[in-house]
């Protein structure tokens, strides 16, 4: 899929950077924003090529817009290294942002600022509300997959933390392969990369090998700093249907142990919505503010590096054989049944801890409502409405 010539790290790193400092309104828009860059504006590759690669990304866990922009990296600089460029450029203008909110909300208080704090958690429970209704419209869109997203409701409510939000991944991805088999057109094109199947092979290798033993090693040495990488790790590698998955793996991981306060995460959380990039930044705030250490600087690190790896890995490592396992009708069935599951795990999460933690009296609902309406009849960017809420939330602790 060689449509230009490799470009130089540098190129890629400013034009990512560029849209790391201006791409606002979530991963469907950044979809957006890098199909006019690299195939309109650049040229870089074909129409046909960059449907693929977004096929590729949004079939794997992990952040979709950040995938898609890694591995066009990867072909643009013909390697791991532009990859990673496009990746810290894209991604380090909204992490340094939740950084210093971070530092910030330690000393955010009165009357004022609890107002705005409240009302950023106002804006987490519209964003979630627009997020379950587009993927519900486009995930279920029949009853099989509207039963397996019940029934991912029920395995969430019943079993509860990270164990049952894995259980309702697993069970939808085996619904799906009974239930959801022959829906849809077969894929077409063609996509290939020069990375070997032995190099991906190790990619895929590498991604277990720290999914099932940084866990062990962490509970076996005791090491806060290996026990918060694994949270985050296995948070991103769950999230299967787009970053506000995160939202409900990430408080089981942070906020039930708790490291992270219900309130001070949602305040995140809302606060994520206002800057441009990807959603994955949340991390970068959530490693800041836990406890105990490593925190601040370190611990932000730490979380965004983990929460991001899997997907990462999960992309480069699948390169060499995407091509040939797109094909596969159980694949794709069992793809169906997991993102049917997805809907059900964010209304949970919807409930509690969106709902429970920020709608507390009639006017917090019609906040919210207002917000959800705003974002999804009227179409408002979110950084807008969350700077209306904010502001909404400060004038009602106010009164």
């Amino acid at each position: 899929m060689a449509e230009k010539p490799a470009g130089s790290i540098a190129e890629i790193f400013g034009a990512f950077l560029k849209l790391g400092l201006t791409s606002f309104g979530g991963p469907i828009a950044h979809l957006g924003y890098f199909r006019t860059e690299f195939v309109e504006r650049r040229k870089w590759l074909s129409e046909s090529s960059y449907a693929d690669i977004v096929a590729l990304c949004q079939f794997l866990p992990g952040p979709a817009s950040s995938q898609v922009g890694f591995t066009l990296g990867i072909f643009r600089g013909n390697g791991l290294l532009g990859g990673l460029a496009a990746w810290f450029a894209f991604t380090m203008p909204s992490a340094v942002i939740m950084f210093a909110f971070a530092l910030g909300a330690t000393v955010f208080t009165g009357p004022f600022a609890e107002g705005v704090l409240h009302g950023l958690k106002l804006v987490a429970v519209a964003v979630v509300a627009q997020a379950i209704w587009g993927m519900a419209r486009s995930l279920t869109p029949d009853r099989e997959r509207a039963a397996i997203a019940l029934a991912a409701v029920a395995i969430v409510v019943f079993i509860g933390g990270s164990f049952g939000q894995i259980g309702a991944i697993a069970v939808g991805a085996v619904a799906g392969l009974w239930l959801c088999r022959g829906d849809g057109p077969a894929p077409i094109g063609h996509l290939g990369f020069s990375v070997s199947p032995g190099v991906g092979l190790a990619a895929l290798v590498l991604f277990a090998m720290l999914f099932l033993a940084t866990p062990l090693v962490a509970a076996k040495t005791g090491s806060q700093s290996l026990a918060l990488f694994d949270a985050f790790y296995r948070s991103g590698a769950l999230v299967f249907g787009g970053g506000h998955v995160v939202l409900p793996l990430l408080q089981a991981e942070v906020v039930t142990p708790g490291w992270v306060s219900n309130a001070d995460f949602l305040a995140g959380y809302g606060m994520a919505q206002a800057v441009p990039g990807p959603l994955f930044t949340f991390a970068a705030y959530l490693g800041a503010v836990a406890g105990p250490a490593p925190n601040g600087l370190a611990g932000a690190v730490i979380a965004l590096v983990a929460l991001s790896l899997p997907g990462l890995l999960l992309v480069y490592g699948m390169l060499p054989f995407w091509d040939a396992l797109r094909q596969r009708p159980n694949a794709q069935a069992a793809m169906r049944g997991t993102n049917a599951a997805v809907v059900g795990i964010l209304g949970t999460a919807l409930y509690n801890p969106v709902w429970t933690s920020a709608v507390l009296t009639p006017r917090d609902f019609a906040v919210a409502l207002a917000g959800f309406l705003l974002l999804t009849v009227w179409k408002l960017p979110p950084w807008i409405v969350v700077v209306m809420l904010a502001a909404a939330g400060a004038a009602l602790r106010m009164i």
